[in-house]
């Protein structure tokens, strides 16, 4: 896919999740919207479609579980607006895409927890 970005354009960097995330999103100079409905996420995502703008989107693993409309659209269709989740705070990693479903399949669930390499350890 042939993305065409506009010379002085700017990609916007989004988090919407979880409050306490939120507050290291915004150190380092993302837009943050703390705990919001999945109403209020799917406007954005829709507002960051209509306006055709770039976006780099995190959100935490509780947002990508809700069935919002257009964060469906936006993952399905990729390009302008990536989107990616994050867990929560002392939750273990949660890898929730279509790519890790296919793996867990073939290979186990257990094969993709944090902490997984099939390495020994030393003795």
């Amino acid at each position: 896919m042939d993305i065409e970005h506009k010379p002085g354009a700017s990609t916007r960097m989004l988090f919407l999740g979880e409050d306490r995330l939120a507050d290291g999103f915004r150190l380092i100079g993302f837009e943050t919207h703390p705990n919001p409905d999945p109403r209020d996420v799917d406007r954005i995502l829709r507002d960051l479609q209509r306006k055709r703008e770039t976006a780099f989107v995190v959100v935490d693993d509780a947002v990508m579980s809700q069935d919002i409309p257009h964060l469906r659209q936006v993952r399905r269709e990729g390009g302008r607006i990536i989107v990616i989740a994050v867990p929560a705070l002392n939750a273990p990693p949660k890898l929730a895409s279509e790519v890790a479903a296919r793996l867990a399949a073939l290979f186990g669930a257990a094969t993709l927890q944090s902490g997984q390499t099939g390495e020994r350890e030393a003795s």
